[in-house]
């Protein structure tokens, strides 16, 4: 009798506990009870549902964060050398992210071919062959440029020299490689997985084939825990971790104007952890290096004079005279040349001109005011019919993926575009609302991207954020280089609790 009175007794005191639980008023700070169902998160003899102590993203290699916001996207003076009246500006807000400092460099595209070379060399000679640049594109027929030919790309000298020669597709793949090196780095260091470096075709870390489980590796001495009560024990990694990053990726047009012309640098009292930051600036940078109309150095010191960034003053003369050059530069600088502008992002005017992600079209109009962006295409994992689970890997290591067909975009009615391809969406031609006849009466296509920052070769004006031209995503350039960005998760402040966002206020006093 007395145990059964111990018992209710119990009972009653677990069922107040959910009670209240429920009822009361909790913190923002998730415990490790369901607020949903009062079940206990990662117990293993509750069927073990896992929830990760996620300490926030941490920054990847080579990124600095770009706080979010809004800004004025398009022109930053007046549009007299072209009058092409393809950036007009308009209000536009982007989220937070990080991008990298520098453009990638030489020695880093190297490093990726290396890979690229010790993993696929022996079967598969030809994604080297695909992968590596263009270092013809430095020649041209009145020109002697052979010594650049041979060595810019190659050469210990140019070891730090932004990349160039490298078309958009070619540089897609890069921050897809990237982003594998750096979460496999991470999962070794966190103990998840033993260093292999002789990982060879299909057996090649993937972070989309890691995570979904077909691809093991060499596993290491802190694998993850497998809580649930039917699994093996031991388990890889997945995102609900919190260990592996976002992808790399090339940045927007939007994005890449916002960290470019650096508005933070204009905000009187930015926020503190004791106030309030203002939602105003005091002035709107016409370049990157945010000093006011100035390409050159101004104080009387022994700078007076020297250029801000590396840009051709004129017509023959790319960078001053002997004794008194105004750049120090006659190609592509080291990519630490010149000041940094305030998220700390070097050579975002001029050095080298660089891709970005969007399809280019003469007018952005048309885009969405929130994250902006033309040139989704809309993909999904093949999966095998029977059992709807993915296909296994392919002969180099990825799941393979398919476009979206038009009855799974219709079905779930979330897309405005009814295409897989809304590169050509609500673009402005009438007649067929989704055709550019490109090389009968345009050179803009679906293949055309944005290229953003002026460079090495262009004059001061093509130096604004706010200039826009494009090419073809299989051309290259000696004046075309990219740098990369990854998604920021979470807060849209990196300093901010990472389970929070939004305002919170605390206790208010009364007046």
């Amino acid at each position: 009798m007395k145990k059964s009175v111990i018992g209710l007794s119990l009972l009653y005191l677990g069922a107040a506990t959910l009670f209240s639980a429920c009822s009361s008023n909790k913190s923002s700070h998730p415990s490790n009870v369901s607020t949903a169902t009062g079940w206990d998160y990662n117990d293993k003899r509750l069927g073990g549902f896992p929830l990760a102590d996620y300490p926030g993203q941490q920054t990847g290699p080579g990124l600095t964060f770009v706080m979010g916001g809004r800004f004025t996207m398009g022109q930053t003076q007046d549009d007299l050398p072209t009058y092409e009246h393809n950036n007009i500006p308009r209000t536009v807000s982007v989220s937070s992210f990080y991008m990298d400092e520098t453009e990638v460099a030489n020695v880093h595209y190297r490093e990726y071919i290396y890979w690229l070379r010790r993993t696929y060399g022996s079967d598969y000679p030809e994604l080297i062959a695909k992968a590596y640049p263009d270092t013809t594109c430095w020649r041209q027929a009145l020109s002697y440029n052979e010594p650049l030919v041979k060595y810019y790309f190659s050469h210990a000298a140019y070891n730090f020299y932004p990349v160039v020669g490298v078309n958009w597709n070619q540089a897609q793949e890069f921050c897809n490689w990237r982003t594998d090196r750096v979460n496999e780095m991470i999962l070794i260091k966190e103990g998840k997985l033993k260093r292999n470096p002789n990982q060879v075709n299909e057996d090649v870390f993937n972070t989309e084939t890691y995570a979904y489980g077909q691809y093991e590796g060499t596993v290491g001495k802190k694998r993850m825990r497998d809580l649930d009560p039917s699994g093996s024990g031991t388990r890889n990694v997945n995102f609900g971790d919190g260990y592996l990053l976002p992808a790399y990726r090339l940045p927007t047009e939007a994005e890449w104007e916002y960290a470019a012309i650096g508005q933070l640098g204009n905000n009187p009292e930015p926020a503190t952890k004791r106030r309030r930051g203002e939602e105003v600036y005091t002035n709107r940078n016409i370049y990157a290096w945010g000093d006011a109309g100035n390409t050159r150095y101004e104080v009387r010191n022994e700078y007076q004079g020297q250029f801000f960034g590396n840009f051709k003053r004129g017509r023959g003369d790319v960078m001053g005279i002997a004794g008194g050059l105004n750049d120090n530069a006659d190609i592509p600088a080291p990519v630490y040349s010149f000041n940094p502008n305030v998220y700390g992002l070097y050579n975002m005017s001029g050095n080298v001109s660089e891709w970005t992600l969007d399809t280019y079209r003469p007018t952005y109009d048309d885009l969405n005011d929130f994250r902006p962006f033309r040139g989704n295409v809309y993909e999904t994992y093949k999966r095998i019919a029977e059992d709807n689970s993915l296909e296994d890997k392919d002969s180099i290591g990825h799941i393979p993926t398919r476009p979206m067909t038009r009855d799974e975009i219709t079905a779930t009615n979330n897309y405005d575009s009814r295409d897989a391809d809304a590169r050509d969406y609500r673009d402005g031609d009438t007649l067929s609302q989704f055709v550019y006849s490109f090389g009968t009466n345009t050179l803009v296509s679906n293949e055309a991207k944005v290229i953003k920052g002026g460079s090495w070769a262009d004059r001061a004006y093509w130096m604004s954020p706010g200039t826009r031209r494009f090419m073809q995503a299989n051309q290259s350039s000696p004046t075309v280089g990219f740098r990369c960005v990854m998604d920021r998760l979470g807060s849209p402040d990196k300093d901010d609790d990472p389970l929070k966002g939004g305002n919170r206020f605390g206790k208010q006093k009364r007046k």
